[in-house]
């Protein structure tokens, strides 16, 4: 008896793949190309792929003796802000999936963790989890706009790049300030 009870996945949903036309003896590949909208919240705080934004997928799925086992590449704009400087971030990612989803009432239910390997829900197998922790994984928590990114002057706030080789703040500190007054001249 399987240790876990599967919601009940869409067959319409973009991330749920039908194996249906897989024979299910190892071996067994079938190729896919797709382009899906991306899932909500598909990201980390400072960079994320929008929702909605067209994913391609690019994937292989192979009959394997407990499963299908699913790999490829999915592809997919990013768009964020700098880490350092708070300016836009707008390009792409290309991550490679790879995961094993196991057929129901497989020798795999009884010698593996319930989150351990993806399970099949009959001919069915919902991508999304693993779509997920693979773009997310792939993503910076600290992205820059550039790898040599100057950042913000800290006093204030202007993007160093538009600043002079010679722009600093005078710190004075208030208790010593009466002292700088004995260095002026007078006119």
């Amino acid at each position: 008896m399987p240790k876990h009870t599967p919601s009940t996945l869409d067959p319409r949903s973009p991330l749920v793949l039908d194996t249906r036309d897989l024979p299910r003896r190892p071996g067994a590949l079938r190729t896919l190309q797709r382009v899906v909208p991306a899932p909500a919240d598909l990201g980390v705080e400072l960079i994320t792929v929008p929702e909605g934004a067209d994913l391609d997928l690019d994937l292989r799925l192979e009959s394997v003796s407990e499963g299908v086992l699913v790999s490829g590449t999915v592809t997919g704009p990013v768009k964020g802000e700098c880490g350092r400087c708070l300016r836009e971030i707008d390009e792409s990612v290309a991550v490679t999936i790879q995961e094993l989803y196991a057929y129901e009432n497989s020798t795999t239910d009884d010698t593996t963790d319930e989150d351990e390997v993806g399970r099949m829900q009959g001919d069915l197998i919902d991508l999304e989890p693993a779509l997920r922790d693979a773009v997310v994984l792939a993503l910076p928590t600290n992205p820059l706009c550039r790898e040599d990114c100057p950042g913000l002057c800290p006093d204030c706030g202007v993007h160093w790049d538009d600043l002079p080789a010679d722009h600093s703040h005078q710190q004075v500190d208030p208790r010593w300030a009466g002292l700088s007054q004995l260095t002026r001249t007078e006119e």
